[in-house]
This record gives structure tokens, C-alpha cells and sequence, in this order.
């Protein structure tokens, strides 16, 4: 069987995030209740209304590749979450998904549905599996056109559109901008942007409930961590990170700099998703921030083991109430909805005491 090398990806820099998890933690600090996620309806495609286009498609791609199709692609195989929850926002259903049992275990906001041909891990898909569903385009996320990825998909002669992994400069926007183009690719343009409309008035209304609450301090932290060896490992979201994006939309002011990542960090931060690395000890330099972090259930326990940890325990955020777990099962690197998700999660926890 054909098999490709690790991708570098959105989920290549979340790998530790899967190790990652949770359990019910010890410590009392403010969690939103799991139901608390209210994002727009994602099953909704059956009451759908949207058009879809039928003409051929011309389009640029994520890393300046020209991608053309006779027809809007309908049988497509995915390589990345981001772009499997973007493709059944949009009423798509992909015929060939890498890591469907890891897709169903930590993306909530679309459920995948069951026959979708399981092409083996996002960093190293079975070819033979992917190219036997018989797709039409294959959708992969890359940094640049000469990522040997694309030469060796396309060998076999099926499209392929590169969406960009990620923008550190206005993480947001590259969310929207991936999802406008598979939308584009499958004729699924109007569907595509009634959702991003749909997403852009729910962020306005939660900064809207945000800016009515008198916050103590709008300094704000959000990371997730894992337990490899005993060890407890912190990963801050710094500057570039779509949740930090996400918390300056709604009126917060991220901590997590260059000078504490300098003095507190574990190695520099990954310049193309804002993502740091430190232990407990390195939260003691974001002062009297709110805290959010992930809580991902039943894999790991990297937040049972921080909420026994002494200096997590004296945090100031922690002592007054101010520590945030996410509700499970939010992917730190989805689409419209997964970020909806988020926006909830921030606000919710940030307006209802």
C-alpha cells in the first residue's frame, strides 16, 4: 500500500491535544456545562434551501495553485478535519475521511456519517484505500505549491485543492476563506456563505454580551496540555492562534507573549499557529488573566493532574472563580462551526456570572 509522510498540518500541531484530556478535575473553578455549547444548527442540511451549481468550476487555491473541474466535484476525499467538518456544513458527505474514528471522537460540530471509507491517520493515508472510493477532488491542507503532498496525490490524475493550514496573521479569515472554497469547489457557494453569514452574526451578538460585563481584567490565557511519562506539559495559544483570535474579537487582551514566552517557555512558539509550550509553573507569569482551557473527556486526565497541582491551585484565576474549562469535543482547528463553538464557550463563561 502507498503511504505518504507526516503531514505538516493543523492536526500535526494538535497531535499533542489528542494525547491530551481529561477528566473531572479536583480543583472548584467554573466550567460551562456541556449543553452550554449553543452554535447555529449543524443538521440542517435536510431543511437546506441553497443552490448548488452545476457549471465548471476555476479556482485559486490556498497556496496559488489555479485547480479546474468540468463540474462542481461530488465524490471528495478529505485529508484534514477542518475540511471533513466544512464539507458536511456545507450538505457534502465525503466519500474517502483520514482517521474517522479520531474525526467522531474530537470534532462535535458535525457528526460524521457512517460507510464513509476510513483511508487510514492524517499523516500517513493508505492511497490505495483513498483513490478505490473513486473521488472526484481530493482536499488536503499545505503551506506551499512544492509540498510534495500534491505531486504525489495528483500522480493518479484527480484534482487536487490545497487549502492553506493556517494563518497566523488573521486566523479567522483563513477559516472562512478554506471553508468559501470547498464551498466553491462543490457548488455549494451560496450554502457557503448563508453559514459564514450565519457565523459572523453570532460572533458580533457574543461581543455584544461580552462588552456588557464588568470583567475584573480582560487579560486572557486559553491552552490545552497532555501527560506523556507523568510529565504535565502546558501548550499556551499565543499570538496567531485561532482561539486567541477568536478571544480579541471578543474584546479580550491575550498574555501570552514573546518576553514570557522567552522566559517561561519550553522551545519557541510555532510561528505558523501560535502555539507555545511550558509547564504549570509558566502559568504563574500571566498574572491575574482568565484562564480557558480544553477539557476534552475521557482521554489522558492532563486536567485532573493540573487541577491537583499546587500552583494551579494559587493561580489568582483560579482562587477567584476565573478558570474556564471548555465543554468537550471542540476542535481548536475546525470550521464555521467548531468556532462557533469557541465563541460560545468564551462567551458563556465570561457572561453568565
Amino acid at each position: 500500500m502507498t503511504r505518504l509522510r507526516p503531514l505538516a498540518t493543523a492536526a500535526t500541531a494538535a497531535l499533542a491535544l489528542v494525547l491530551a484530556a481529561t477528566g473531572c478535575g479536583t480543583t472548584d473553578v467554573d466550567e460551562p456545562e456541556t449543553g452550554a455549547v449553543a452554535a447555529p444548527p449543524s443538521d440542517d442540511c435536510a431543511q437546506d434551501t441553497t443552490a448548488t451549481s452545476t457549471g465548471p468550476v476555476s479556482l485559486t487555491d490556498g497556496v496559488g495553485r489555479t485547480v479546474e473541474l468540468d463540474r462542481p466535484a461530488e465524490r471528495i476525499a478529505v485529508l484534514e478535519w477542518q475540511q471533513v467538518e466544512d464539507a458536511l456544513t456545507l450538505c457534502v458527505t465525503p466519500v474517502a475521511v483520514s482517521d474517522t474514528e479520531g474525526y467522531s471522537t474530537w470534532v462535535s460540530a458535525e457528526e460524521l456519517p457512517e460507510g464513509v471509507t476510513d483511508i487510514g491517520s492524517r499523516e500517513e493515508p493508505d492511497l490505495d484505500t483513498l483513490y478505490a472510493a473513486d473521488p472526484d477532488l481530493i482536499v488536503v491542507e499545505a503551506f506551499s505549491a512544492d509540498d510534495e503532498i500534491i505531486a504525489r496525490l495528483e500522480e493518479r490524475g484527480v484534482p487536487v485543492l490545497v487549502t492553506l493550514g493556517a494563518d497566523p496573521a488573521d486566523p479567522i479569515e483563513n477559516m472562512r476563506n478554506v471553508f468559501r472554497m470547498i464551498g466553491e469547489a462543490t457548488g455549494r457557494t451560496e450554502r457557503a456563505d448563508q453559514v459564514i453569514g450565519e457565523f459572523d452574526a453570532h460572533l458580533a451578538q457574543a461581543e455584544e454580551e461580552v462588552a456588557a460585563v464588568d470583567l475584573p481584567t480582560t487579560d486572557f490565557l486559553y491552552f490545552d496540555g497532555w501527560l506523556q511519562g507523568g510529565n504535565l506539559t502546558i501548550r499556551p495559544y499565543g499570538e496567531g492562534a485561532l482561539f486567541t483570535a477568536l478571544g480579541e474579537e471578543l474584546g479580550l487582551t491575550p498574555v501570552w507573549t514573546d518576553e514570557i514566552n522567552e522566559a517561561y517557555g519550553d522551545g519557541g512558539v510555532n510561528p505558523s499557529y501560535g502555539l507555545a509550550q511550558t509547564d504549570v509553573e509558566g502559568l504563574t507569569a500571566v498574572g491575574e488573566a482568565n484562564l480557558f482551557y480544553a477539557n476534552d473527556e475521557g482521554v489522558g486526565g492532563y486536567v485532573e493532574e493540573l487541577e491537583k497541582n499546587p500552583i494551579w491551585t494559587s493561580l489568582p484565576a483560579v482562587e477567584e472563580g476565573r478558570a474556564y474549562s471548555f465543554p468537550p469535543r471542540i476542535w481548536g482547528a475546525g470550521g464555521p462551526r467548531s468556532t462557533a463553538q469557541a465563541v460560545d464557550a468564551f462567551a458563556d463563561a465570561l457572561t453568565r456570572g
